[in-house]
């Protein structure tokens, strides 16, 4: 049995001869470069509605304190395809679109993940692997999400969006059942029992595009968002956010703008005191 570090540098051996295989040089061996990728899994229910309900995406966030966000998404025809000619014909036939789904987010997921690159070609996806729910306590605050969210559509001031005679249950059932779920029915060829909770989030877990890590502070990078070890090369974006899987807001979006004209300021002023 080889001791951990024996591990260790074979590992770190493996990775250099992977990048070497798609033609990169290694000019200096990061081993955390890829490592430590999170992704916030994200479950939705769908709840078809007896009323038009206004089209919608996510204006208002419910930040619980089980460790979820609960967000909402609605509308006619929500997810029904362009507005072409040809889809107006395909679609005058078919039940118009009513309802919508309320989804939660889970926040600072424990879960990690990592990447690697499939080709030297930036405009090619890597291949990334997030693990989601890998780690116990993610799954229990995926639960308690969907636990807020069967308080809310059982509520008083939801009934009229709902139909009355269609229960949480049904309503789990239905979302699991759905043409955009991949994962094969538990019970056999087109069968789906009514899910628990648990077996729901494992089901119909995807992602809320809100990944990062791979690029971590301390790590990849120092507090100056330098690339350790490498001159004048800086890394701003979300993969360098990770506070124990930690990413600030319900979008990260706003953060790395935020943080690439900080930056940005900082090196104009240090450019400008040089001369």
């Amino acid at each position: 049995n080889q001791n951990p570090k024996h591990q260790l540098a074979a590992r770190d051996a493996k990775r250099c001869r992977s990048i070497s295989s798609i033609n990169i040089t290694v000019v200096m061996d990061q081993p955390l470069v890829g490592q430590g990728m999170h992704d916030n899994p994200m479950n939705a229910v769908f709840i078809p509605s007896p009323v038009p309900v206004e089209v919608s995406l996510i204006e208002v966030v419910g930040i619980t304190g089980e460790g979820t966000y609960v967000e909402a998404a609605g509308g006619e025809n929500f997810g029904g395809g362009g507005g072409s000619e040809s889809n107006s014909m395909k679609l005058s036939s078919a039940q118009p679109f009513q309802g919508g789904f309320i989804l939660e987010k889970v926040m600072v997921p424990l879960s990690t993940g990592h990447m690697e690159l499939r080709t030297k070609n930036p405009n090619d996806y890597p291949v990334v692997t997030f693990n989601c729910f890998q780690h116990p306590d993610d799954l229990k605050r995926c639960v308690r999400g969907i636990q807020t969210i069967e308080r809310v559509v059982q509520s008083k001031a939801f009934a009229r969006y709902k139909y009355a005679e269609m229960s949480f249950e049904y309503l789990l059932n239905l979302t699991a059942s759905t043409p955009v779920n991949l994962r094969p029915p538990r019970s056999g060829p087109g069968a789906w029992l009514p899910p628990s909770a648990e077996e729901f989030c494992q089901h119909t877990v995807t992602t809320i595009w809100h990944y990062h890590g791979g690029c971590v502070v301390g790590r990849v990078v120092d507090g100056d968002y330098k690339v350790i070890g490498i001159y004048r090369l800086r890394v701003i974006d979300i993969m360098i956010c990770q506070t124990v899987g930690y990413c600030p807001g319900t979008n990260p979006q706003a953060t790395v703008m935020m943080l690439g004209r900080y930056m940005g300021v900082k090196i104009t002023r240090e450019r400008l005191a040089n001369k």
